[in-house]
């Protein structure tokens, strides 16, 4: 078992791990919100302390178990949270923030993300951002699901490099982005945050991972995983709803991919060769 978690940094230069636990589906049910509960506890406990939500979640549901999750570890967590684009104007960005506060029960969002562009503008939504931050409401901000010509629209506005992340859809069998948006985002030095790592659980039943998995004598989604968390500059958000599936996840921080594994995964899952639009779930 690492000692720590790994660790990318933000263009703030703030480090945060490379391994972070994802909310997507929780607090959808509430016979399931003890366990959720008790899984995001016990990633804190090993020391994953980012935790990724949305207000879109279960309508807000989701920040409600990160709320119950973080007690008694708030200062430890790096929350992340977003607002939907139809909230993304100057007012409704605040109001959706005040709302996410509410429910987390939090004073601060760690880092607050549009979660896909939309058509407010994206002026508009940065200057929100930034009135936000300077109230202390976030300590900082990003997007999700952009594509690199959205990114360079961004990064162009006033105080547009304040953008900390993207979160985007990345995993062995979406690997789409590897062609323009990842290398502009590692010249940068602005971090990929790679939600559904694990394909939902797909790359769990691939058979092309079991050659690789074998010799690590570890599991498909393990080496999924252990996959995105070796791409430089990318932070994976798997969801775990329950104790053991946190430990599988954390385990897969211990395998060292080799140059051997490396090259089985690409002939199994080729990079792309060409521009591919971006991906959505």
């Amino acid at each position: 078992m690492p000692s720590s978690v790994r660790t990318t940094t933000l263009p703030s230069g703030e480090a945060v791990p490379v391994l972070g636990q994802g909310t997507w589906k929780m607090g959808e049910d509430s016979r399931r919100r003890a366990d959720e509960v008790s899984a995001l506890r016990l990633g804190l406990d090993l020391g994953v302390t980012l935790i990724d939500t949305a207000e879109m979640y279960a309508s807000g549901g989701a920040e409600e178990v990160v709320a119950e999750a973080i007690v008694g570890h708030r200062a430890e967590v790096f929350l992340v949270s977003k607002v939907l684009p139809s909230n993304a104007s100057r007012a409704g960005v605040r109001r959706a923030c005040e709302n996410s506060l509410r429910r987390l029960r939090t004073d601060r969002i760690d880092l607050y993300l549009l979660h896909w562009p939309g058509s407010v503008p994206l002026a508009e939504t940065v200057e929100a951002f930034e009135i936000l931050k300077k109230e202390g409401k976030i300590r900082h901000w990003g997007v999700s699901n952009f594509d690199t010509e959205e990114m360079e629209e961004l990064v162009g506005l006033p105080a547009g490099d304040g953008v900390q992340t993207n979160q985007v859809l990345y995993n062995l069998s979406r690997r789409g982005l590897e062609f323009d948006l990842a290398p502009w985002s590692r010249q940068r030095g602005i971090p990929l945050m790679a939600y559904s790592p694990v394909e939902q659980g797909a790359l769990a039943r691939n058979a092309r991972l079991d050659a690789v998995a074998v010799r690590h004598g570890a599991t498909a989604a393990q080496i999924a995983l252990a996959w995105v968390m070796h791409q430089e500059g990318v932070i994976a958000i798997p969801k775990a709803s329950s104790q053991e599936h946190v430990r599988q996840n954390f385990a897969a921080l211990d395998i060292e991919l080799t140059v051997e594994d490396l090259a089985d995964l690409d002939r199994a899952f080729p990079p792309p060769t060409r521009k591919h639009g971006l991906e959505m779930i």
